[in-house]
């Protein structure tokens, strides 16, 4: 799966967030903070700083999960951490006592400032990057593991934001609101399993870590939340995941109907029919046929009985009557690769 093909993809939506659900990195047009008091590695500072909710801002104001969060990340003192949503510092301030170097990238003016304050004068401050913007649209630098306390309205398109960067990455270890990431790590059969699931565990390995109670935040959230870490599979599977992402939105759209209800319902053959037209006449350049798995061959004009090769197809994988909500990677890899086989491609 190569990044480009990640990132042209449509990507799975989180579940809907409260709009007071999420951590603290987010964008606010408050005025700028008063001074705050100063406190050892071990305790958060007291900040006068405000949180605004309106636009997802929770501080994480409990030392022991702030060392917890980092103790898991497994850092190394050769580590550049890319720090996303530091936030009024309690976190940064621990990873640069870990970390050969933090890159920070916070969208917040206040926080930048907040941030800046805490290391000003310290061992610590020729170690810390800060860029100030909106992370999604921030070229990542070259970093060791990630480290993210993020607004939860975000989530879906960071956490494939990352899956997408190049080099690979040790790890990624993220506060996240706790439905979502454990849509991230569930399996078939499980309430939560989900496109997202199956498109996050093709890439990657997703390990749940910690569950953090609301009080935990200032001001607290309405939802409870979770650390999870990430691992991207190196090397990534072979699969066009623009390929492998239509197929499984198209099957997730009613993920307990039968996989033959859904790719027979005439909308779906109208788009199959049309994509068939498209690869093919690719496929052929000036005419010329292109022999699939059965022996025929499909000139660029021509369009075979749609609705009878769907159905051949899943026979053949013995995929008629299964369901999304109960197949696994490797069912989903099979039928694709069955279907492309054919002709048949879903973008």
């Amino acid at each position: 799966a190569h990044p480009s093909a990640l990132r042209g993809a449509a990507m799975p939506k989180a579940a809907r967030p409260s709009r007071h659900a999420a951590p603290h990195a987010a964008s606010s047009r408050a005025p700028p903070p008063a001074a705050s008091a100063g406190a050892g590695p071990d305790r958060v500072v007291r900040t006068l700083v405000s949180a605004n909710t309106g636009l997802g801002q929770h501080f994480l104001k409990n030392p022991a999960i702030v060392g917890s969060i980092v103790e898991r990340s497994n850092l190394r003192p050769t580590d550049v951490v890319l720090e996303i949503g530091p936030g009024t510092g309690n976190m940064t301030v621990r990873l640069l006592e870990a970390a050969k170097k933090v890159v920070a990238v916070e969208l917040d003016p206040r926080m930048v400032r907040e941030v800046l304050k805490r290391v000003e004068g310290t061992e610590h401050e020729r170690h810390l990057q800060l860029i100030q913007g909106d992370v999604l649209k921030t070229p990542l630098p070259f970093f060791d593991v990630c480290v993210a306390n993020i607004p939860y309205n975000i989530s879906s398109p960071l956490v494939f934001k990352l899956l997408a960067h190049r080099p690979f990455f040790r790890c990624a270890v993220i506060l996240l609101q706790e439905e979502f990431a454990l849509r991230l790590s569930a399996s078939p059969g499980d309430e939560l399993y989900c496109r997202l699931s199956v498109n996050t565990q093709l890439l990657a390995r997703v390990e749940q870590l910690m569950k953090v109670g609301r009080n935990n935040f200032r001001p607290p959230p309405k939802v409870e939340s979770r650390v999870v870490r990430i691992v991207l599979r190196n090397p990534p599977p072979p699969v066009d995941f623009t390929e492998w992402d239509g197929l499984v939105r198209l099957l997730f759209n009613r993920k307990h109907k039968t996989c033959r209800a859904i790719l027979t319902a005439k909308p779906v053959l109208r788009l199959l029919e049309d994509n068939y037209r498209t690869f093919m006449a690719m496929q052929a350049g000036g005419g010329e046929g292109n022999v699939g798995e059965d022996g025929a061959t499909a000139m660029a004009g021509d369009t075979p009985d749609m609705k009878g090769l769907v159905e051949r197809v899943l026979a053949e994988q013995e995929a008629t009557e299964k369901r999304a909500a109960r197949m696994d990677q490797d069912d989903f890899l099979a039928l694709l690769a069955a279907f492309n086989a054919n002709g048949v491609h879903f973008t």
